[in-house]
């Protein structure tokens, strides 16, 4: 055992939750043959092969997984250790966060949040990295970024949750859109053509489902758009429809853009966003207190869009 200490630890349980050489060296930012020395000690310091060669791929050894809970429980008790220094030190610090989401959580949170932040550490840099049809996963893995903001279902199950917002939709049309005349049915909504918004050119979603299963109708899709924003000021010229979260709603300037809102007559399942992160982030203190920072100033953000 000798040479064993809590660096050590925290290659074991790298190289155990990765089972990969090369993916545990580009977490921990060392090169490969770093990384392999590092199993190497492990080996004999453990008597155990660590890794195992299955195929094409490298497994944990049946010790390695048995005692994987136990070295997460002392790496992090020992991180925590730091992080009452560390929040101390926010002052005088000059991180860089780099968080995934789409343009509509950003509108509605990237100015919020900066405020916030900035209040106890003043030298913080937030960058907004756009949200793309591939999976958050892989960067949140690799370290690309440090949080997710969105709704995607694409996640691989150790990724780590929060959900910062229960959100809704309505409908966005012009202050005098016919549909406002009268009171609002599932069979008034389809008298009227719709743009959809979806980056991956969607047409349907549960407004569609909706109406069909228990309604037997069928609303018409006129146009499909990436984004809202390129539609949003043109809406006042037209008797299209278009459906909107909550929170988009509840930032634009209805009456000076000429427009009305309304709820759709649907019992129509809630939007949920939340914060996503790897698990090994869980005990670092300043993303910690980013992800605190963040959830807190979200729930103020999005209070009126909750249901």
């Amino acid at each position: 055992m000798k040479g064993y200490d809590l660096d050590l630890l925290r290659y074991l349980q790298v190289l155990t939750e990765e089972e990969s050489v090369s993916r545990a060296a580009r977490r921990m930012k060392v090169s490969e043959p770093a990384m392999s020395r590092q199993l190497a000690k492990l080996r004999t310091a453990f008597a155990d092969p660590i890794l195992v060669q299955a195929g094409r791929r490298m497994i944990p050894s049946a010790f390695a997984t048995g005692v994987l809970s136990q070295v997460q429980d002392l790496v992090r008790n020992a991180d925590s250790l730091l992080e009452t220094r560390a929040l101390a030190n926010l002052a005088n610090m000059a991180p860089t966060f780099t968080i995934r989401a789409n343009d509509l959580v950003v509108a509605a949170l990237a100015l919020p949040l900066l405020k916030a932040l900035k209040e106890e550490c003043p030298r913080c840099e937030v960058i907004w990295a756009p949200e793309l049809d591939a999976a958050a996963s892989d960067p949140l893995r690799d370290g690309g970024i440090d949080l997710y903001l969105g709704a995607t279902d694409l996640m691989k199950p150790e990724i780590r949750r929060q959900t910062v917002l229960r959100d809704h939709m309505q409908g966005l049309v012009r202050k005098d859109h016919p549909i406002l005349a009268t009171p609002i049915t599932p069979q008034s909504m389809v008298l009227y053509d719709y743009i959809s918004v979806s980056r991956r050119g969607r047409a349907r979603g549960p407004i569609d489902w909706m109406l069909q299963n228990q309604y037997g109708l069928t609303r018409r899709i006129a146009m499909v758009v990436p984004t809202y924003h390129c539609m949003v000021e043109s809406m006042k010229e037209t008797d299209l429809i278009l459906p909107l979260p909550g929170l988009v709603i509840n930032h634009i300037s209805l009456e000076a853009l000429g427009l009305a809102s309304f709820e759709f007559p649907l019992s129509l399942p809630s939007v949920e966003a939340f914060q996503a992160w790897h698990p090994r982030r869980d005990t670092d203190p300043v993303h910690r207190w980013l992800r605190e920072t963040l959830f807190r100033v979200s729930r103020k953000v999005f209070e009126k869009c909750t249901p």
